[in-house]
């Protein structure tokens, strides 16, 4: 049998509208949660740089999550509020650069990474 592989073009405004309810969730938490939702569902729906963006959006989430609880119990010491704004900046660093590369349809480079 042959088989033809169909390159699956996938909806980059996805992940548009994902990094902006990252942004947004900065202020609104609940953005957030419904971000990593719609990137869950649309993972495996486009092609492979597009799926560079989901992966990391979804790592994102959990990353956040983290940073957020270890900043949140280092706030007894003080040293947390200097933390989250550190993470702030972080979180929106990681959604600008994905805005940009998602228009200009390329993978985000290092989706995998802990850092910028």
């Amino acid at each position: 049998m042959n088989e033809a592989v169909v390159e699956r073009p996938g909806n980059p405004d996805t992940a548009k509208i994902i990094y902006v309810l990252y942004l947004v969730g900065l202020a609104a938490g609940i953005t957030s949660v419904v971000g990593v939702v719609m990137a869950y569902v649309n993972r495996e729906d486009g092609p492979d740089w597009l799926r560079t963006h989901y992966d990391l959006q979804i790592r994102t989430f959990w990353m956040m999550l983290l940073y957020v609880t270890l900043s949140g119990i280092l706030c007894l010491l003080l040293i947390g509020f200097a933390l989250l704004i550190v993470v702030a900046v972080w979180w929106i660093v990681r959604c600008v650069k994905g805005l940009k590369y998602v228009e200009l349809k390329e993978p985000y480079p290092n989706h995998l990474g802990w850092g910028f």
